[in-house]
């Protein structure tokens, strides 16, 4: 599978897994966000399929509990997943999960997303709402996104003034 081929797939199961998390979560679902190397199109067979879901009534603590929210989607994603490693493509999810309040706290991987992120679910347009303040806000700033080789940074103080950023 060619590099094109290999993101448009990664992409769709992408696609495939906000379906099902619709389904699965219903109506505590709220936004359904794919981010990373996938949503770049830059995806090797060894890339993690990124996708930040905001849910109501998730657990207040405990990683286990509130991956446990989310197995059921995982579950019916697992064959799609096992077809793909059966060809190479050693894939899987990573999941970050926040509450509509968790969500609202302005989080480093957000400064990516305010350029790349791809909303494959997003209830009312709340995330978009977060990153367009965001967005918003790094206009404010001056901030500046660079590339040194591979690499991808934020530069937040551009005219090299030290001072506390807040975003």
């Amino acid at each position: 599978m060619d590099r094109r081929g290999l993101n448009e797939t990664l992409r769709l199961l992408a696609r495939k897994y906000a379906e099902i998390a619709r389904e699965t979560l219903g109506d505590d679902l709220i936004s359904v966000v794919l981010f990373g190397s996938v949503a770049r199109g830059e995806a090797t067979p060894t890339s993690d399929i990124d996708i930040l879901l905001v849910v109501r009534g998730l657990p207040a603590k405990g990683a286990f509990k509130r991956r446990a929210v989310i197995e059921p989607v995982r579950e019916r994603i697992t064959e799609d997943l096992e077809s793909l490693w059966q060809k190479g493509v050693y894939v899987d999810f990573v999941e970050v999960l926040y509450t509509p309040e968790e969500a609202q706290i302005v989080r480093p991987i957000y400064l990516d997303m305010t350029e790349e992120a791809v909303l494959l679910y997003d209830e009312e347009g709340f995330f978009e709402g977060i990153l367009k303040r965001l967005r918003e806000r790094l206009r404010e700033i001056g901030a500046q996104r660079k590339t040194l080789g591979k690499i991808r940074y934020w530069d937040l103080t551009p005219d090299g003034t030290p001072r506390e950023v807040v975003l």
